[in-house]
């Protein structure tokens, strides 16, 4: 562990500069006149991992953009990790909001400044380095594989099936990803939960044109009436969401998780201020961060019909639309969530209308215990680089492709994230600290050696 540790400070310059050489190349994945670009980015990762000392290293085509797949084997009877990154970023817009040319990585108040310096390429280049360094010292405790796609942030489309087809390819005991991020330095955490989701559309409609809202009002059912409230029933006084059999797989947490949970400092009034909100509200019982991260949660994300133009127009609509997303989490299945949500509205539903509820699209919740073994290594590679053991961060978010490789492959994902709330991740103006990216490898090259037995 010394020596990995020395040669990563030795190499930190380098480092820096080969990861800027990965910032330069604008692998967008939504836009399609950046396709060469991501054929590009993956060559670079592949030729990086190559140096960095794998055994096997190359791009592999998809259905989209191509994934790296390099491995490391040092025994075969060892233990193995995979190692899941993406290289694909954001679009960039507006330009005018960047301080300097997104695509132009440079160095700037103690930040890496550029898009892709966080989300993912700079947390993803922590690995590569972090290995490079167990390597070069003789110091690597077990077999390593890398699984770097190009799809991420438009919702890993290619990726289920390519992972399917190569299932044997990426047999692992442990899945590590740096795709999150921890409160801060002072206070660190590791992910140890992300929410499932369910998204759905809803279609109400009454007649079947828009009616004159004077002839027919009080005659005929008006779809927006119906509609809200079908949405308004959707949660009782105490915030529970009403649809039968909801939270009839919903794993509690334990009175010592929720004792963890309870740890991280979260300043309540200094939340509500900053969203400029007159009072906080949620399912009665629960505090604020685990109504965020460990309960299951209901939200209309749109809802319109009718006239919604400039001026009046007096019209009882034909169709009223909403998109509802609901947030899950262990052991709910999405499929059986928007089953129920569908029988709920049918049930609900008036005789006066028909309603129309399709589902979109979900992915299932994904939990690691802190009493898991790996989770304990992680918190002591972090004590012993930040000065204080990690505390249990569960995510509201949804990270559908993590929990469909830890059910394909047999094998929990650790989720240790050096991002910051300040990253500016999808936002102009992406930074990165350097001391994150510094301490992040360390931290990586210690878990290594706590975890896997050396």
């Amino acid at each position: 562990m010394k020596k990995a540790i020395s040669y990563a400070k030795q190499n930190h310059d380098r480092f820096i500069n080969d990861l800027f050489a990965l910032m330069r190349i604008p692998s967008i994945s939504a836009l399609p006149s950046h396709s060469a670009d991501m054929t590009r980015c993956a060559e670079a990762i592949r030729e990086r991992l190559a140096k960095a000392g794998a055994d096997h290293a190359e791009v592999m085509p998809t259905t989209g953009a191509p994934v790296v797949y390099a491995s490391k084997t040092v025994d075969p009877k060892a233990k193995t990790v995979l190692i899941y990154g993406h290289y694909d970023v954001m679009p960039v817009e507006p330009l005018e909001l960047w301080t300097t040319p997104p695509f132009e990585p440079e160095i700037r108040e103690g930040k890496i400044w550029g898009r892709g310096a966080d989300d993912d390429k700079g947390q993803g280049f922590m690995h590569i380095a972090a290995f490079e360094a167990l390597v070069a010292g003789g110091e690597l405790p077990c077999n390593v594989k890398f699984l770097f796609e190009g799809e991420e942030e438009i919702g890993s489309p290619a990726l289920n099936a390519w992972c399917e087809e190569h299932k044997e390819l990426l047999a692992a005991d442990l899945i590590l990803v740096s795709d999150t991020s921890m409160a801060s330095l002072d206070c660190p955490t590791v992910t140890c939960g992300l929410r499932g989701l369910a998204y759905l559309d809803m279609t109400v409609t009454g007649p079947d044109r828009d009616l004159h809202s004077g002839l027919f009002g009080g005659a005929v059912a008006n779809p927006i009436d119906v509609l809200a409230r079908l949405i308004a029933g959707l949660h009782d006084d105490n915030g529970r969401v009403t649809i039968e059999g909801f939270y009839d797989d919903v794993v509690e947490l334990t009175a010592e998780e929720r004792a963890e949970i309870a740890k991280r400092p979260f300043d309540e009034e200094a939340y509500r201020s900053s969203l400029n909100v007159g009072a906080l509200q949620g399912e009665t019982g629960y505090t604020t961060p685990e109504r965020t991260g460990v309960r299951p949660a209901l939200d209309v994300n749109g809802i319109w019909g009718g006239h919604i133009g400039e001026g009046s127009k007096t019209v009882i609509p034909s169709q009223a639309h909403a998109k509802v997303s609901m947030r899950l989490v262990a052991d709910q299945d999405h499929n059986k969530i928007a089953e129920l949500f569908i029988k709920h509205i049918e049930r609900e539903a008036p005789a006066s209308v028909k309603v129309e509820v399709t589902p979109s699209h979900g992915g299932a919740p994904y939990m690691m215990s802190p009493s898991h073994p790996a989770y304990k290594a992680a918190s002591k590679a972090i004590e012993d680089v930040l000065g204080k053991p990690a505390l249990p961060f569960f995510s509201g978010g949804s990270i559908p492709v993590i929990s469909k490789m830890s059910a394909l492959l047999g094998a929990k994902a650790l989720l240790l994230g050096f991002g910051l709330g300040s990253d500016n991740t999808h936002s102009p103006d992406e930074n990165y600290p350097v001391e994150n990216f510094e301490k992040g490898i360390e931290t990586i090259i210690r878990f290594y050696c706590y975890y896997f037995g050396q």
